[in-house]
């Protein structure tokens, strides 16, 4: 691996590690109070919960990729997110999702393209429900900062535009080799929710998946003893996954828990067990993540663990994807 990428790998997990460090030590004196008055029953529940809206999350992609023509087993789609998604944790950008298209070419035979358009499709369902329920939200809570409304508008908006997009290119047709790959991918993309029963099965689904994402912190919550109003942590979860996006740190560690911990505060919760809430939320979630991603690696074979030890070390160039 070179110098370059190191830098890549090293410098974001730094940022990361130096937020969550900072957190923890502005907490210091209250931080071993709050673990004290904890009841770790709470913390069963909340990664049972996690486990299932993995599942959830399976379905939904098996769903998209029937769309798309490929077929796949619910458990072999709930394994591919898992490994994505713990690639995400240790590959820059958000490029673990590009694991996928090798996955689903390897059991489906499936092109390229297909596994490209079924990211897409399900990240932008994500990115409209995650930021419709911060829109929906908000006007029930006090002392919301200006700039939450920002980030939800500056959301709401780039998708409508994806939409407009999508649907205003028809029937296009090139001969260059890129933009012909480009437009099928648009083609499939609508092809994956162009039905109203499609948005209705993919809109609700998106929904139950990030509930039950709040309600996992909600349960850590009341882990510490912290009555929070469910709308308030919906609000936190939509603002710190919003934030997660910008790929600044390795799964948006930090950046989440620093979010999330300031959007609990907007009801009084004392910095410590905000804060101790927003961590112990995305620990939760990226343990449940990289557990289930070892033993995907390990059920798909050999050879999925060399392509994620190859995407790691040197990347996936042009010449990776390539139908």
């Amino acid at each position: 691996m070179n110098l370059k990428k190191i830098g890549a790998f090293v410098i974001p997990t730094i940022i990361a590690v130096a937020i969550i460090a900072y957190m923890l030590y502005s907490i210091r004196d209250d931080l071993f109070v709050a673990i004290d008055h904890a009841v770790p029953a709470y913390l069963i529940i909340a990664v049972l919960i996690c486990f299932f809206s993995w599942i959830l999350r399976g379905l939904r992609y098996k769903y998209i990729l029937e769309k798309l023509s490929v077929g796949i087993t619910l458990f072999k789609s709930i394994a591919c997110i898992f490994i994505s998604q713990t690639a995400n944790m240790i590959i820059p950008a958000r490029l673990g999702d590009l694991l996928r298209l090798f996955i689903i070419k390897h059991e489906s035979d499936a092109t390229y393209s297909n596994g490209l358009s079924s990211i897409v499709a399900e990240r932008f369902f994500d990115i409209v429900i995650v930021a419709l329920l911060g829109a929906v939200t908000m006007p029930f809570i006090l002392n919301v900062p200006e700039w939450f409304s920002t980030v939800i508008g500056f959301t709401l908006a780039i998708s409508f535009v994806f939409v407009l997009v999508i649907f205003a290119l028809k029937d296009i047709h090139s001969s260059n080799r890129f933009i012909a790959f480009g437009l099928n991918l648009i083609a499939e993309i609508k092809k994956a929710y162009s039905s109203i029963s499609a948005l209705f099965v993919l809109s609700s689904t998106t929904a139950v998946i990030w509930l039950m994402d709040s309600l996992i912190c909600y349960v850590i919550a009341l882990m510490f003893n912290a009555q929070i109003p469910f709308i308030i942590i919906v609000l936190a979860i939509v603002i710190g996954n919003l934030v997660k996006a910008v790929p600044v740190t390795p799964g948006g560690i930090g950046t989440y828990e620093i979010a999330v911990a300031l959007t609990l505060a907007i009801s009084g919760t004392p910095a410590a067990v905000a804060t101790i809430i927003a961590v112990i939320d995305h620990l939760v979630k990226n343990v449940v993540t990289l557990v289930g991603g070892v033993v995907s690696l390990y059920i798909f074979g050999d050879w999925s663990v060399d392509l994620m030890k190859r995407a790691f070390s040197k990347g996936i160039s042009k010449e990776d994807i390539k139908d």
